[in-house]
């Protein structure tokens, strides 16, 4: 029976001039939806696997186009909430070569931040799942959406549910009167998985020195909290807006295993590359032992980069490719 993944957080539209177009050239946006964790638990759909996304949208005709984008992308959306009128939403600039890519957001104020804990039922919404996955983002939107993320983690726990956490630290997202260190360990203590980088077990947690090595943060980590059992990276090397490296490291308190470094030259869409990775961790973990879990997560990564808009939707059989080190991209027939 195929595994299944439950994720919680905000969707936004994402709006972007054509091409590679500066937002002063633009006179009309490209749409499409997408959000950290909904990211994760369509790549996870395109996998094989269950996957249910948790959100909050506006209860109009936007929320109801955001909604029928998730049903789209396979994932079911039996506990989406409505409420409110607006629909958070980000524009995106999309770099070349030297240039950046630029992100504006606009989601102050959106339905989902405006959530409550009194408007989830987690047992009925975690009661058949494998798999629970927040990120970082969500408990810095406000006070509302920290607890339920808080709630569903400790739910999760109770029912023998793995938690997953991506945790890279955002400080100028949180505006409600907490800080990420107020809040992020109080989440993360009774994670299984927390995906993270050097920096920020340094920043949340108040870890390690600045010359510390991922190997030495992440055994510091599980020393703080050991109900942790893996602390996951993925290294990016950027040499320009158009090519980069990517690589998978991951501490399980025994071992501290590396994937292969891919080489990435023609990149067509940065953004969800992130979480194309921690989807391919969730499903690698889910069917793998570690080395291999973490080689997959990596190569879907990778091929995330090749795929337009925020949501990664190559097939099982292209990352086992990949991951095998079948690089040809040559045509299928």
């Amino acid at each position: 029976m195929a595994k299944k993944l439950i994720t919680f957080g905000e969707v936004m539209m994402r709006l972007s001039p054509p091409g590679y177009e500066k937002f002063s050239q633009a006179s009309s946006f490209e749409l499409v939806y997408g959000g950290g964790e909904a990211n994760v638990a369509i790549s996870c759909a395109y996998l094989g696997m269950k996957a249910a996304h948790i959100t909050r949208f506006p209860d109009n005709a936007l929320g109801k186009a955001a909604t029928q984008f998730l049903r789209k992308h396979w994932l079911s959306t039996e506990h989406v909430i409505y409420g409110d009128d607006m629909l958070g939403k980000y524009f995106l600039e999309k770099g070349a070569v030297h240039r950046p890519s630029e992100v504006i957001y606009e989601r102050e104020g959106s339905s989902f931040s405006l959530i409550k804990p009194s408007m989830v039922n987690w047992e009925n919404i975690l009661k058949d799942a494998d798999w629970f996955h927040w990120t970082g983002i969500t408990p810095a939107i406000s006070e509302g959406a920290a607890q339920c993320c808080l709630d569903a983690i400790n739910t999760a726990n109770k029912m023998g549910i793995t938690v997953s956490g991506d945790i890279n630290s955002r400080s100028n997202m949180w505006k409600y009167g907490k800080s990420m260190q107020e809040v992020i360990p109080e989440l993360v203590k009774n994670c299984d998985v927390v995906i993270t980088s050097s920096r920020g077990i340094r920043e949340m947690f108040d870890l390690g020195e600045f010359d510390d090595k991922f190997q030495s943060l992440a055994k510091q980590l599980i020393t703080l909290f050991p109900n942790i059992k893996k602390v996951v990276k993925k290294t990016r090397r950027t040499l320009s807006a158009s090519h980069h490296q990517i690589q998978g490291k991951l501490w399980n308190g025994e071992a501290y295993i590396k994937s292969e470094m891919l080489n990435i030259t023609h990149i067509i869409d940065r953004v969800g590359t992130g979480d194309a990775f921690a989807a391919g961790l969730i499903y690698g973990l889910l069917h793998y032992d570690d080395a291999r879990a973490i080689e997959f997560a990596s190569a879907a990564c990778a091929l995330k980069h090749t795929v337009p808009g925020d949501v990664n939707t190559v097939s099982l059989q292209n990352v086992q490719s990949l991951m095998d080190g079948d690089t040809s991209g040559a045509i299928r027939r």
